[in-house]
């Protein structure tokens, strides 16, 4: 595709930018109207690219390429990319602009949740979501994508209840235990493996659903650290202190740094869990990666024997006040 500059690119071609509705470290959401496609709105995320020698970053293009190869499957449950263009602008050196145009939907899980105040998701439509949101992920697994960035802001939810993956600033192609900056994951949804620094794979997002199923009984985040350290100490309260053979080789953290706990009964943490469903928390939030359930193994968990009855229903059970009309992300943020 063309370079064009920033103001011919967006503003003057095809995009009118409406609103700002997110910002986060990697760049900017807008809500935007479509002018060559009948004025349709949608989500047009702005990333800055840092630029070498050649140009736009090798990196750049094959996430780009990423995103382009899982849209030829329009899975249902992975947030559809309409388009992309890159913006070049010369100053002292050429800063290089990646504009991604998504669809447009109303909400996210955490604006979901808070919504729901003192109330609880019906057990059917948690069940239902949490069967969409390991489809999607079981998806990008098999196409070897880890996300590495899942949380509430980044699970967009329709109008008839449909759930789409969606921000994937972060997913990369991986091989397994590939060594990756630890600076993915939102921290409160981190790993242990991230948090020690050590070598990880696509289990770094089985930890993330995890964490988001306790979230959407709880209606807030099972484990709330202020840092690495602070946030494994929160894991280990819940979970107890690992083994001496479960604990990593390749990381500078020992595990005598950390008290001994007996683990907890995750009933306590999530009091409205059932038992099929503590047992499926308890496969995701499992310390060693080699042990934690993978979404494919997860999608035939007996939690979710009933999950097909109910399909019909979701329509029923919406699990936030939505308008009818266009689908719009407001309140989405970039990782």
């Amino acid at each position: 595709m063309m370079p064009m500059t920033e103001k011919e690119g967006v503003a003057d071609q095809q995009y009118e930018c409406v609103a700002e509705i997110g910002e986060g470290a990697y760049g900017k959401v807008f809500k935007a109207r479509d002018l060559k496609n009948g004025g349709r709105f949608v989500a047009l995320k702005r990333v800055r690219v840092q630029t070498g020698e050649e140009g736009m970053p090798l990196s750049t293009i094959r996430e780009v390429a990423v995103l382009r190869h899982l849209e030829t499957f329009e899975h249902p449950n992975v947030v559809r990319l309409l388009s992309w263009c890159w913006v070049a602008r010369s100053s002292i050196r050429v800063i290089l602009t990646l504009w991604l145009v998504y669809i447009l939907i109303h909400y996210n899980l955490m604006l979901c949740l808070s919504s729901m105040e003192t109330l609880n998701l019906p057990g059917d439509t948690l069940r239902d979501m949490m069967h969409q949101l390991l489809q999607g992920l079981d998806f990008l697994h098999s196409h070897r994508v880890v996300h590495r960035d899942l949380k509430p802001q980044n699970i967009l939810v329709t109008s008839n209840g449909q759930i789409k993956l969606a921000d994937f600033g972060l997913a990369r192609i991986y091989s397994f235990h590939m060594a990756l900056t630890s600076v993915v994951v939102t921290l409160w949804y981190r790993a242990p493996e991230v948090l020690l620094q050590s070598s990880y794979a696509t289990p770094v997002d089985l930890w993330s659903v995890g964490c988001i199923f306790a979230e959407m009984f709880r209606r807030k985040p099972l484990f709330r650290g202020n840092s690495d350290v602070d946030q494994l100490g929160k894991i280990f309260d819940v979970i107890g202190l690992p083994e001496e053979e479960e604990w990593p080789s390749d990381v500078a953290v020992p595990r005598n740094a950390f008290q001994f706990r007996h683990p907890q009964p995750i009933e306590d943490s999530v009091p409205d869990i059932d038992e099929q469903g503590k047992d499926l928390l308890i496969k995701c939030l499992t310390f060693s990666p080699a042990k934690r359930i993978s979404a494919f193994l997860a999608l035939s968990h007996p939690y979710f024997k009933d999950v097909q009855k109910h399909k019909d229903s979701v329509d029923s059970h919406r699990p936030c006040s939505q308008n009818s009309g266009d689908d719009s992300t407001a309140g989405t943020k970039t990782a």
